[in-house]
């Protein structure tokens, strides 16, 4: 049944209705104080029919109705019934026409200065809206923000009602113009005419669930006085002042037209600051100064300064406040004509920023609706795991405000993707671009003003499709990404870089050496690990994608019920991600590198010591991003940054993720938050060169402190040592040569093999002014100790000490050098875990109570463990001193 149809059996659309449209995002930022927000986020319940059975809300009594959430999705109502979401059929879902209804009461009003707006923030995806059993609103996106004055139909007592039709029959219709290419990444080529997500519809690593409902919220908004029609905000600044461009669009709903309109920032510390805006007609424009701004950095170089903004408009007497959110004052650079050929060499504020990301997946995958404080806890762990950047792909969805509120607090880099992956889009129908237009322009006011963003990218992998299939390169270039794209984000003025498409540039977009690139030479193409300075990369927008395992516990919730599963066992392959049509998956690769790099049988071990093999798969992914990031860190690499594939995992299982399901840490995340901390020290193996040790400062401020070398043999014996005093400015890095520092030819790196090594392990220590560890790090020229010995001959020990009302520090001793350690303290949060130990040193951890743990309580049963230790050791609590 088409739209024409529906709309003839749903009822006639009235006047009221008439004024259904997309919602302006600037608008949507701001706040006006007279204004009442209903959010209508109770007593929805859902429920499936067959696709086309209803054609509006009429006789849907007879259908199984179950309680839902909204802002939610239809997977959401299935696993409140019990179900699994990775367990949900896809059929339950795209199959199916799903309903969302509540009711609510309205409220009086007066005519005269107030109008009531139903807002939907998004719908996925072909959906209707029927408001007292009148069609209101149609959307086919559910990127779409739309709004619909409904003042005329509100009652007493009202009903919403919102159909989300079956997308299933819709993509079996022949549609037109025929696909140019076609690609694995999705099952149905229909696809490319929908604005949907491909995450939960991409068999090899997103099979599901689909977003399908009222996934975002869903409010009346009763405005008075006035309504704002539209909101610029560009920051820029200018040598060390900061101005704020702003133009705001103004609508009065009663006789008080707007006469006077100003502009405040709210900086805290930083000063208030207020000037006035030329009114004319309903729009008001104007710049504000401030002096010696405070600029907005990464967290990782600096402090994320905000300013609040706010606008007030007076006329007939009267005052209205508009909160407009916050903005943030920084230069950018590191785009234009280069970006092709050098990459994407970012600067903010003049500094060089080595970016280190992950890929984001919306958290609406799983089923539910994330709350701001749900995503400011993933968030947060991006932060504080080094990483300083977030890419939103292609294959998903736009995200909230509240997530980019969030990045912009943080100090937390962001590049956004329009929409658009892999698929061959139908850029001749000029429906489908005046949708693009409206879903791109909604994007570009929301994010205008955001200092957090910093790259639009047209599309995911369109480009290198393309290339791979031996097309014209031409094709990637059309009317979409080569004209409509740019001209739209040019045209906003938004301070970006944009990007074409990722992977990008020279003759051919996936070879990493110039351009933007996606690089899985280590990993998916199995290449050794030197390939990471071999192939000259200059900035990986997507990379290093592992099977990492996630920790035990993680795993029970496939069905291990306490016992470690097997990764031949269907519910762990469940979990596992694969190329489509490919002879292999991620655990195949994973197992390469175990025998490449840690010398054993994957085969062999896993069949005698599942629980070993599983140990060890944990560490090599993590060692293996540590080393790869160490190599594009250092000065002299040409790499300006790289973006792992992805933060967090939508199932249980070994997925790309750095956090699993739960977004609890996998081992992978420590060994790169120890690698990627903003100051940091690290080796690279140089071969006949020997060994660098590279310290980074990113911080805004002078290091004063010291960098010790020691070199041991036997795991055990310190055989030389040597200090150096480092004063190191602010946002540098320096290089040694372990042979230079101790001033004589060693051998450090066993590459000339002129005999037996005299060491075995390699410990580079950098310390504060005050003998404060920073960071520790090391390396092993003759290989991994892997045999497992007994706590006697390790030496290794460690206690607990109270610190305060609620806080404890964890000391680890070891008498040789511990390998790999794990620390297991119940009802707390460890501040690093799979870190190694000096011969003879100790390492000195923060733990931090979990949310619900007993307050107060000290730490019981807590053990540690290490790759060559036999067995766990009991962690002694020790009295506060």
């Amino acid at each position: 049944m088409g739209r024409g149809d529906r709309r003839a059996r749903g009822g006639r659309r009235i006047a009221a209705a008439a004024q259904a449209g997309p919602t302006p995002g600037g608008a949507a930022r701001a706040r006006v104080e007279s204004h009442e927000l209903i959010e209508l986020a109770s007593g929805w319940e859902a429920a499936g029919s067959a696709p086309g059975e209803h054609a509006g809300p009429d006789a849907l009594e007879g259908l199984a109705w179950a309680p839902a959430a909204v802002p939610g999705t239809a997977a959401g109502v299935l696993r409140a019934a019990g179900m699994a979401p990775w367990e949900i059929p896809a059929e339950a879902l795209d199959g199916k026409d799903w309903w969302f209804r509540t009711s609510f009461a309205a409220m009086d009003r007066r005519r005269d200065e107030v109008e009531d707006v139903l807002v939907f923030e998004g719908l996925a995806t072909v959906a209707e809206a029927y408001l007292n059993g009148r069609l209101i609103h149609e959307s086919s996106s559910m990127f779409e923000r739309a709004g619909v004055e409904v003042g005329d139909l509100l009652a007493e007592h009202n009903e919403l009602v919102i159909c989300c039709r079956a997308l299933t029959p819709l993509l079996a219709r022949s549609r037109r113009p025929r696909a140019r290419w076609r690609t694995r990444l999705v099952a149905q080529a229909g696809l490319r005419f929908f604005r949907t997500m491909l995450i939960g519809r991409a068999p090899g690593f997103a099979p599901g669930p689909a977003v399908v409902g009222p996934w975002r919220p869903v409010r009346l908004e009763r405005r008075r006085a006035l309504a704002v029609t539209a909101l610029e905000l560009r920051p820029s600044v200018v040598g060390a002042d900061g101005v704020l461009s702003v133009r705001i669009g103004l609508r009065a709903l009663g006789t008080a037209v707007p006469e006077r309109v100003s502009v405040e920032l709210d900086g805290g510390a930083h000063g208030h600051h207020r000037g006035e805006l030329e009114l004319s007609g309903g729009e008001a424009r104007g710049s504000l100064s401030v002096p010696d701004v405070a600029l907005w950095w990464p967290h990782t170089h600096g402090e994320p300064s905000l300013y609040g903004v706010r606008l007030l408009v007076e006329g007939a007497g009267e005052s209205h406040s508009i909160d407009a959110g916050r903005v943030g004052f920084r230069v950018l650079e590191g785009g234009g004509e280069r970006l092709e050929s050098d990459g994407l060499a970012l600067r903010i504020n003049g500094e060089a920023v080595f970016v280190r990301g992950a890929v984001w997946t919306p958290l609406e995958a799983g089923g539910d609706a994330p709350s701001r404080e749900v995503l400011g806890t993933v968030l947060r762990s991006l932060r504080d795991g080094g990483l300083n950047m977030v890419r939103i792909p292609g294959v998903g969805a736009y995200e909230s405000a509240a997530f980019h509120d969030l990045c912009d607090e943080l100090g937390i880099l962001v590049w956004q993707d329009f929409m658009f992956a892999n698929l061959d889009y139908p850029e001749s129908d000029a429906e489908f671009l005046d949708g693009v237009r409206a879903e791109v322009q909604q994007l570009l006011d929301e994010l205008g003003g955001r200092p957090s963003l910093v790259v639009l990218c047209g599309s995911s992998e369109v480009a290198q499709q393309v290339a791979m299939l031996g097309l014209d390169p031409r094709l990637a270039d059309g009317a979409l990404f080569g004209e409509l794209l740019p001209g739209l984000v040019a045209a906003s003025g938004v301070d970006t870089i944009y990007v074409p498409s990722a992977p990008w540039g020279g003759d051919l977009p996936f070879r990493p050496d110039r351009g933007v690139a996606n690089y899985y030479g280590i990993g998916a193409y199995r290449r050794p690990l030197d390939d990471a300075r071999l192939s000259g990369v200059r900035f990986a927008a997507e990379c290093l994608a592992f099977a990492n395992v996630p920790e035990p516990d993680a795993l029970d919730e496939l069905g291990g019920a306490g016992r470690a599963l097997a990764v031949h066992d269907p519910r762990w392959k469940a979990g596992v991600p694969r190329d489509e049509g490919s002879g292999w998956d991620f655990d195949d690769l994973r197992d390469h590198y175990l025998a490449a790099l840690y010398d054993v049988d994957p085969f062999e071990l896993r069949a005698v010591d599942n629980e070993r093999y599983l140990e060890l798969s944990r560490a090599l992914t993590g060692e293996v991003m540590a080393e790869t990031f160490g190599e594009w860190r250092r000065a002299a690499s040409p790499c300006g940054g790289a973006i792992v594939q992805w933060l967090r995992d939508l199932r249980p299982g070994a997925g790309w993720g750095l956090l699993d399901h739960r977004g609890a840490p996998k081992v992978a995340y420590h060994h790169l938050r120890r690698a990627l901390a903003p100051v940091a020290v690290w080796s690279t193996d140089e071969g006949l060169s020997g060994i660098a040790v590279h310290v980074a400062n990113d911080r805004p401020w002078p290091l004063l402190g010291r960098l010790r070398v020691a070199l041991y043999r036997d795991f055990e014996v310190r055989v030389e040592e040597v200090e150096l005093e480092l004063e190191l400015a602010a946002h540098a890095s320096v290089e040694h040569g372990v042979e230079a520092l101790l001033g004589r030819f060693v051998d450090v790196s066993w590459a000339y093999r002129f005999g037996p090594p005299t060491h075995d392990v390699v410990a580079l220590s950098l310390e504060d002014a005050e003998g404060r560890l920073l960071s520790q790090s090391f390396r092993l020229p003759v290989g991994r100790p892997l045999e497992r010995e007994a706590q006697a001959r390790l030496g290794l020990n460690a206690s607990i000490t109270p610190r305060g009302a609620d806080a404890f520090e964890l000391s680890v001793r070891s008498g040789r050098f511990a390998y790999g350690v794990r620390v297991d303290v119940p009802g707390f949060t460890a501040s690093d875990d799979a870190f190694s130990v000096e011969p003879g040193g100790e390492r000195r951890i923060e733990l931090e109570r979990d949310n619900g743990a007993g307050a107060g309580a000290a730490p019981a049963g807590a053990t540690i463990a290490a790759l060559n230790l036999a067995g766990r050791v009991p962690i002694m609590m020790e009295e506060a001193s």
